[in-house]
C-alpha cells in the first residue's frame, strides 16, 4: 500500500513537473520583447493612405493566431519612426519577429538593446573666454540659432545654468515641443531650454511601469547626469559656481548662447534602444543642429547597431552627432560608438586638481585627491589607527574592496580604512566604511587605474591615491604594528603640470570593426568637471546622501562628449554651411598632441606617452578649429561607399540605403580611401613573414581659408615603411576649391606593433595635421579579435569605480 502510494505520488510529481515545464515553455513562446522594425518607406503599396497604417498592417499580419495571442489584445506598436529611421518599435514574440522579418518591405529587425550612461575651468582651459568678453566666442558667436539636442536623463530647469536672461527669441526653424509630466510644466521651458521630451515606452515594455514616486515621469532630471551634460554643452554663465567650495568660479557651457533641447531617454533601470532611436527621430524633425549622446552599448556590426543606423539618418539631414567613447580603458579595443559618421570622444584631464594629503605615522606624506567637505573632520594634529583587510596577494578580496556587508565594526570602528578600487562605486565604499564605524577612508588605485586620480564628494573624510603609493601604504600597514595616519584637505589648485593627460578610464582603439578608421576621434576634458546638478539627489549619487548642491563634479567620457558637442555648436554658428564631416575635420586636424610641458600627451594609466589609439587626433583646440585652413569633407554617399567596402550583403546595406535610395558606386578602392581626417595604412599579410605590395590611399581637402594659398606637406618618418606624398604642394586659387593628393606606403622592415606619425599641410598660418597609423597584421588575428569584441558588452558614462 505504501509502495503504491509512493508510486502514485512519484507519478503525480512527474506529471506536475512535466506540466510546469510545458507551461513555462508555452509562456516563453508567447513572451513578448520589443523589436525595432526598419521598413522600406518607398515600398508602401498605394492602397494604404499613410505609412503608419501600412506599418500596422505588417505587424498585424505577423501576429500569432493562437488563443493565447488573441486573448492578449494589447497595443503592440509603441513607437513610429519617420525621420532618422523609418519603421516602428513593436512588442513581438520571437516567432512573430522571425515571421515579420521575412515580409516584403521589412528591411531589418533590431532586438531591443539596453544602453548605460557613460564647468568652471574647462572654458578657460580650452581658450574660450568668459561670455562678457568682446572676442568672437562671445556675442558674435554665441550660437543663438544653433540647437543642441541632449539625449540623457532629462534636465533640472531651475538651475541658473538654464536661465535665459538676455537671450533672443527661439529660432524659427525650431519645431519641437515642451512635454509636461510629474514636476514639469510648460513654464519650465524658456529661450535657453527650448524643448523637452520624454521616451519611456521601450523602457516600460522591458522593465515595467515607471514608479513616479521614485522618479519623475517627465523631462525633469532625477539623476543629475542629464543636467550636467546639458550645462556643459551650453549652460548660461553662473558667477560663483562651486561644489561645497571646490572649483569656485564662473560656470558656463562651451556654447553659452546655444539653445538646449532635452530628450530624456534614460531611467533608473537604464536606457533602451527603442527610446533612443525615437528621441533621435524626433530631434531630427524638431530641428536640432547637433546631437550630444553620452551613452553606449555593446560593440556590434554597423548594420546591427540601431544607434549607429539612426545616427547615419541624422547625419544625412546635416546634423553633427557626438558620442562618448566609453569608460572601459585602458584596455585596448574597448571603444563603443565607432561609426565613422559619429564623432567619438575620449576623456582627458585639465590643469586643475583637488589635492588632499595622507600623513603617515612614520613621517611620510602621500598626496591624493578628494572633494570631501563635511562636519566630520579629522584633526591634522592627531594620528588615527590604520587598517587594511587585504593582503599582499593579487587575488580579489571583497574585504579589501570594502564591499557591502564585508566590514566588521569591531575591526574598523574608529580607524581609517584602506579600500582597494573596483567592483563597487568609489563613494559607496566610503558609505560602507562609515556604516561600520570607520572615521576615514583611503582609496587605492588598482593596476588598471595606475596613477590617475578621480576626485569624489565622499560622505566621510576620504582621499584617493595612485597605485604606487597605494602599494607603499599597504606595505606600511602590513609590516608595522600600530600604523597610523591622518587626512588633510587642501582645496583647489590650478596650473597642474603636465596637462592634459589621457584618462586611464577613457576607452581605447584600435577600432577593430574597421582598422582603417581611427577611433576615438579626439579627446576633451572629462575628469573632475563642474556643471549643473539635479537637486533631487545628493552629489555622491547615493540615496543615503541628504546633501543638496546646485553644481557637481563628475568624471567620465560622458563629460568629455558635451565639450565637443558645445564646440561643434560654436563652429556651426560661425560656419552654418559646414557639413558634420567638415566640423569633425576642423576639430581633428587642429587638435594638439603636446601637453603644457611640450611633451607628448601622457597616458594616466602608465605615465608613458599616449598614442593615436589613446587620444585619437589629439586634444581639441576650439580657437584653431574656428579657422582650420583646410577640411576633409565627406558626403553621405561617401559614408555609404565606405559601407560598401565592409563585406556587407545587399540586405545588410539596405539598412543604410533605403532612406535615400542609395546604391554602391564602388568609388572607394578600400575602406582606407574614405576621406577621413586620419590615415590608417593597414597591410594585410597572407603569411607572418611576407611583405605586401605598396599601398596607396587618397585624400581630398577643401580650402576654407584664404582664397589664394599654398600648402607644403611634412610627413614624419616611419621605421617600417617609406612614405611618399604626391603632390608635395597644393596651390589654391579660390575658397572652397578642392584638391586631391595620394600617399604611398612601402613596407621596409617588419614591425611587431603599429607605428604612429603624422602628415601636416602648412601654409605659414595653418597646420592641418592628420595622424597616421602604419599597421602590418595577419588577417586571421583581426577576424578573431572582431569576433571576440562582438561578444563583449561595453558601456559608457560617468565613471563610478
Amino acid at each position: 500500500m505504501a509502495k503504491t502510494l509512493m508510486e502514485n505520488m512519484g507519478c503525480f510529481l512527474t506529471s506536475y513537473l512535466l506540466f510546469c515545464t510545458i507551461l513555462i515553455s508555452a509562456n516563453a513562446q508567447f513572451a513578448k520583447k520589443t523589436y525595432l522594425i526598419q521598413m522600406d518607406k518607398s515600398a508602401m503599396p498605394k492602397t494604404f493612405p499613410n505609412h503608419l497604417e501600412w506599418y500596422s498592417s505588417k505587424v498585424i499580419s505577423a501576429l500569432s493566431s493562437s488563443t493565447e495571442a488573441e486573448m492578449n489584445n494589447e497595443e503592440r506598436i509603441i513607437y513610429t519612426y519617420q525621420n532618422a529611421f523609418h519603421g516602428v518599435a513593436a512588442k513581438l514574440t520571437e516567432e512573430e519577429a522571425e515571421r515579420l522579418e521575412a515580409e516584403e518591405g521589412v528591411v531589418a529587425i533590431f532586438p531591443e538593446t539596453k544602453y548605460e550612461l557613460h564647468t568652471t575651468r574647462s572654458p578657460t582651459f580650452l581658450g574660450l573666454e568668459p561670455a562678457q568678453s568682446t572676442n568672437f566666442w562671445s556675442e558674435k558667436l554665441a550660437g543663438h540659432d544653433v540647437i543642441v539636442g541632449v539625449l540623457d536623463t532629462g534636465i533640472w530647469p531651475e538651475s541658473e545654468s538654464f536661465h535665459d536672461v538676455g537671450m533672443r527669441p527661439v529660432p524659427a526653424h525650431w519645431k519641437g515641443a515642451c512635454e509636461t509630466g510629474t514636476g514639469f510644466t510648460k513654464s519650465h521651458c524658456n529661450k535657453k531650454v527650448i524643448g523637452a521630451r520624454v521616451f519611456y515606452q521601450g523602457y516600460e515594455a522591458a522593465i515595467g511601469r515607471i514608479n513616479d514616486q521614485k522618479e519623475y515621469k517627465s523631462p525633469r532630471d532625477q539623476d543629475g547626469h542629464g543636467s550636467h551634460t546639458a550645462a556643459t554643452v551650453g549652460g548660461s554663465p553662473v558667477l560663483g559656481a562651486n561644489l561645497l567650495g571646490y572649483a569656485n568660479g564662473t560656470a558656463r557651457g562651451m556654447a553659452p548662447g546655444a539653445r538646449i533641447a532635452a530628450y530624456k531617454v534614460c531611467w533608473l533601470g537604464g536606457c533602451f534602444s527603442s527610446d533612443i532611436v525615437s528621441a533621435i527621430d524626433k530631434a531630427v524633425a524638431d530641428g536640432v543642429n547637433v546631437l550630444s549622446i553620452s551613452l553606449g552599448g555593446g560593440v556590434s556590426s554597423y548594420y546591427r547597431d540601431s544607434l549607429s543606423v539612426a545616427a547615419f539618418g541624422a547625419m544625412e539631414k546635416g546634423i553633427f552627432v557626438s558620442c562618448s567613447a566609453g569608460n572601459a580603458g585602458p584596455d585596448p579595443a574597448s571603444l563603443t560608438n565607432v561609426s565613422p559618421w559619429i564623432t567619438t570622444v575620449g576623456a582627458s584631464t585639465m590643469d586643475r586638481d583637488f589635492p588632499a594629503d595622507v600623513k603617515l605615522g612614520n613621517g611620510k606624506t602621500m598626496t591624493g585627491v578628494s572633494l570631501y567637505k563635511g562636519q566630520s573632520v579629522l584633526s591634522i594634529k592627531k594620528q588615527y589607527p590604520l587598517v587594511y583587510l587585504g593582503s599582499n596577494s593579487s587575488r580579489i578580496d571583497p574585504k579589501s574592496m570594502c564591499l557591502e556587508g564585508t566590514l566588521d565594526p569591531k575591526v574598523v570602528s574608529g580607524k581609517i580604512v584602506i579600500c582597494d578600487r573596483g567592483l563597487s562605486p568609489r563613494v559607496k565604499k566610503g558609505h560602507v566604511v562609515r556604516s561600520a564605524g570607520g572615521v576615514g577612508m583611503i582609496l587605492t588605485n588598482s593596476e588598471a587605474n595606475g596613477e590617475e586620480l578621480v576626485a569624489d564628494c565622499h560622505l566621510l573624510p576620504a582621499v584617493a591615491i595612485g597605485e604606487k603609493e597605494g602599494k607603499d601604504l599597504k606595505n606600511y600597514v602590513l609590516t608595522s604594528k600600530g600604523a597610523t595616519a591622518t587626512l588633510a584637505f587642501t582645496g583647489t589648485r590650478l596650473g597642474i603640470r603636465p596637462s592634459p593627460v589621457v584618462a586611464a578610464f577613457s576607452s581605447r582603439g584600435p577600432n577593430f570593426l574597421s582598422l582603417e578608421i581611427l577611433k576615438p576621434d579626439v579627446v576633451a576634458p572629462g575628469v573632475n568637471i563642474l556643471a549643473a546638478w539635479s537637486e533631487a539627489i545628493g552629489p555622491s549619487g547615493l540615496k543615503i546622501d541628504n546633501r543638496r548642491v546646485k553644481f557637481n563634479i563628475l568624471s567620465g567620457t560622458s563629460m568629455s562628449c558635451p565639450h565637443v558637442s558645445g564646440v561643434a555648436a560654436l563652429l556651426k554658428a560661425r560656419h552654418p554651411e559646414w557639413s558634420p564631416a567638415a566640423i569633425k575635420s576642423a576639430l581633428m586636424t587642429t587638435a594638439y598632441v603636446l601637453d603644457n610641458t611640450k611633451k607628448t600627451l601622457r597616458d594616466a594609466s602608465s605615465a608613458k606617452p599616449s598614442n593615436a589609439y589613446d587620444h585619437g587626433a589629439g586634444h581639441i583646440d576650439p580657437i584653431r578649429a574656428l579657422d582650420p585652413g583646410l577640411v576633409y569633407d565627406i558626403e553621405p554617399q561617401d559614408y555609404f561607399e565606405f559601407l560598401c567596402t565592409q563585406k556587407l550583403t545587399s540586405t545588410q546595406l539596405e539598412v543604410f540605403a533605403k532612406y535615400s535610395n542609395r546604391s554602391c558606386r564602388h568609388s572607394l578602392a578600400s575602406p582606407g580611401d574614405l576621406n577621413y581626417p586620419a590615415i590608417s595604412s593597414v597591410f594585410t599579410k597572407k603569411t607572418p613573414t611576407s611583405f605586401s605590395s605598396p599601398m596607396v590611399v587618397y585624400r581630398t581637402v577643401t580650402n576654407v581659408g584664404q582664397p589664394v594659398s599654398e600648402y607644403h606637406v611634412v610627413v614624419s618618418p616611419f621605421k617600417g615603411a617609406s612614405v611618399k606624398v604626391e603632390p608635395e604642394t597644393l596651390n589654391f586659387t579660390r575658397k572652397y576649391q578642392k584638391l586631391s593628393y595620394k600617399v604611398t606606403f612601402t613596407p621596409t622592415i617588419r614591425q611587431a606593433s603599429p607605428e604612429f606619425g603624422s602628415l601636416e599641410w602648412k601654409d605659414g598660418m595653418h597646420i592641418v595635421r592628420s595622424p597616421i597609423i602604419f599597421l602590418l597584421h595577419c588577417s586571421h588575428f583581426v577576424r578573431e579579435k572582431v569576433e571576440t569584441l562582438r561578444g563583449e558588452s561595453l558601456v559608457t558614462g560617468t565613471l563610478q569605480r
